[in-house]
């Protein structure tokens, strides 16, 4: 979908002649524009800033890119949709810890809290803990006895370095985006050792339309800042 409106934004930028330097219309009244939601916008946009077509300046809009500056990277995939991908995430991984609740056992408990606490020492140490988080989810998936759910539960995981996603990842990567996760971890692990399929699944579906909300909500300028510094 990001594609597809990325290429009617281009088609806006030949069809109104808009040179280096002109302003797109706001976000709000692109989006009414083109008769699309706001998160696939966004999604379109960073897609073409990646192109070098449009250049996004963060509190003051969207901006025609000089074609000097338009990269070879359009011929190639910048990767699925951030949105569409964090849906499936909250579809399979409620699933899995539905059933990583009924069977878990103690040497799996203590395998998600070991994660769980690799993820408190890097806030602590002041970066990003990523590898644990990926240890955390993907321990929860093992308790399912399923490879091939563990493996998905992986490949999701790891779409966050498609070009496309690794952009947008700044929207979420800030040092209390990072925190309120660690909460919901928390709060997934705790329903685990309840042993309970219905409060775990419940948690990981709050946390992981959490995390939707954190990717594709839209940022404040000074969020995007405390991003970069955080990264």
């Amino acid at each position: 979908m990001y594609e597809q409106i990325a290429d009617r934004i281009r088609a806006l930028i030949d069809a109104e002649g808009l040179v280096e330097g002109a302003r797109l219309p706001g976000e709000r009244d692109l989006a009414s524009l083109l008769g699309v939601s706001r998160p696939s916008l966004r999604e379109a946009l960073i897609a073409l800033e990646i192109d070098g077509r449009i250049e996004i300046r963060g509190g003051s809009g969207v901006y025609v890119c000089p074609s000097g500056r338009r990269s070879d990277t359009a011929a190639l995939s910048l990767g699925d949709s951030p949105e569409e991908l964090l849906q499936a995430r909250v579809v399979l991984e409620s699933a899995v810890a539905t059933l990583a609740a009924a069977r878990v056992s103690t040497l799996g408990l203590h395998r998600v809290e070991e994660a769980l606490e690799e993820m408190r020492d890097g806030l602590a140490r002041g970066y990003k803990p990523v590898e644990a988080d990926r240890r955390f989810h993907l321990s929860i998936a093992e308790q399912g006895g399923n490879s091939v759910l563990v493996g998905m539960v992986g490949a999701l995981f790891d779409s966050r370095h498609s070009p496309i996603s690794a952009r947008m990842s700044v929207r979420a990567g800030t040092e209390h985006g990072w925190q309120s996760a660690l909460d919901e971890h928390e709060a997934i692990l705790r329903a685990l050792k309840s042993r309970n399929p219905q409060a775990a699944a419940a948690q990981m579906c709050h946390h992981l339309q959490s995390s939707h909300r954190r990717w594709v909500g839209e940022p404040t300028q000074h969020a995007i800042e405390a991003a970069l510094t955080w990264a």
